[in-house]
């Protein structure tokens, strides 16, 4: 059953509800991160998005740091998509990062274009610890940490 079925628009999901309905580690492994390294606080919002067959429609998790998205979650069974925007004026950056990534996310990466207002949107399913990790490194890169792996040599 499609996440946005469960749970219409006037039947917002506890957080507990998202967790068991995506029935993954990966979740809550990302939750806990998000709040240890940015102090952020997980927002929960509907989407009417009908986008990709609808894949974007329904309740999802907004997580925010200092006014930037870092990502907006949405559950899915056994997984969850990831909504990461790149900067224009993080694109010299984001091209060294992307080599040191899984196939998936470079393959993403390169076909996504940038956007006259937002840059390039990153649509990731995040389904592995590997996948995670290169979304945890474009969420520091859209922080401004020059700490993301293999992209922390001065220049």
């Amino acid at each position: 059953m499609q996440w946005s079925e469960l749970f219409g628009k006037e039947n917002e999901p506890t957080a507990k509800q998202m967790q068991e309905f995506v029935a993954t580690p990966l979740w809550g492994e990302l939750a806990d991160y998000l709040q240890q390294a940015y102090k952020v606080k997980p927002k929960i919002e509907y989407s009417g998005c009908m986008m990709d067959k609808g894949a974007w429609k329904g309740w999802n998790v907004k997580y925010k740091k200092s006014g930037k998205s870092l990502c907006t979650l949405y559950p899915k069974q056994g997984y969850f998509l990831s909504l990461i925007t790149i900067a224009e004026k993080d694109a010299a950056d984001a091209d060294l990062l992307v080599p040191l990534c899984t196939g998936y996310v470079q393959e993403l990466y390169h076909r996504a274009e940038f956007g006259k207002n937002y840059g390039k949107m990153l649509g990731i399913e995040v389904t592995s610890e590997d996948i995670l990790r290169d979304m945890k490194e474009f969420m520091a890169l859209r922080v401004g940490s020059r700490k993301a792996y293999g992209c922390n040599a001065d220049y």
